[in-house]
């Protein structure tokens, strides 16, 4: 199961996003303007990080996190919900998730720091995997409705503060120690808020693979019991 309780969701909904939802339909901004709104921070965010502006980068994605919850909450107060504004939803949801990686990735690359970009990558792959497990089986008539979102125990909101918590701890614990010198380019030595980014991805790459694997053994014990309903 997810530490993200389906219980946890619904009280959130309720007390949280439906309030927010309201103040942003007296705005006049459309569900998928959102969608596309929070795209654009994810993507701002993501060249903060490729310029290795940590804090900034961490403050941004947490912005572009926030409206990824209230564009669906916002079409449920406003009665627009639809089937293209749902796949426009996780579409961007996952591009959005997606170049922020590669962000990092490119701030790693700079320095260079050949492991943080590779944990980097493995994030983003692991990341989409889980992704794309849920829409699989849920295409397939597994864990319909919200199900799959309760299975694992990294969903995207868990994945999102870690990785805004390591780029936080890489500003204000030092990603980059440099080493000046008289001649020729300086390499630079990785701080302790660079160990803690990189283990930050790290750990989002084993959470994410560890729900990955809990999403197919979910759906294997599926299709098993409907084989004996059968």
């Amino acid at each position: 199961m997810s530490v993200v309780s389906g219980s946890f969701r619904n009280r959130v909904r309720a007390t949280v996003e439906a309030p927010v939802a309201r103040v942003f339909a007296r705005t006049g901004l459309t569900p998928n303007a959102l969608t596309l709104i929070g795209f654009a921070i994810s993507i701002v965010g993501a060249y903060l990080a490729a310029t290795q502006s940590w804090l900034l980068a961490g403050l941004v994605v947490a912005l572009g996190s926030v409206f990824d919850l209230f564009d669906g909450a916002l079409a449920r107060a406003t009665n627009k919900t639809s089937k293209f504004g749902a796949f426009m939803d996780s579409t961007f949801d996952r591009a959005g998730e997606a170049v922020v990686y590669i962000g990092i990735a490119a701030g790693f690359l700079a320095v260079p720091y050949a492991f943080g970009a590779v944990v980097a990558t493995a994030a983003l792959a692991a990341s989409m995997m889980v992704s794309y497990t849920r829409a699989k089986s849920e295409s397939l008539g597994f864990g319909a409705g919200t199900g799959m979102a309760n299975i694992g125990v990294a969903p995207r909101e868990v994945r999102m503060a870690i990785l805004v918590f390591g780029l936080i701890a890489a500003s204000a614990l030092g990603a980059f120690n440099p080493i000046w010198c008289v001649v020729g380019p300086c390499p630079a030595l990785l701080g302790a808020g660079g160990q803690v980014l990189a283990w930050s991805l790290a750990l989002i790459t084993v959470l994410a693979t560890v729900t990955t694997i809990q999403r197919i053994v979910f759906v294997y014990r599926q299709s098993k019991s409907q084989e004996v309903n059968d």
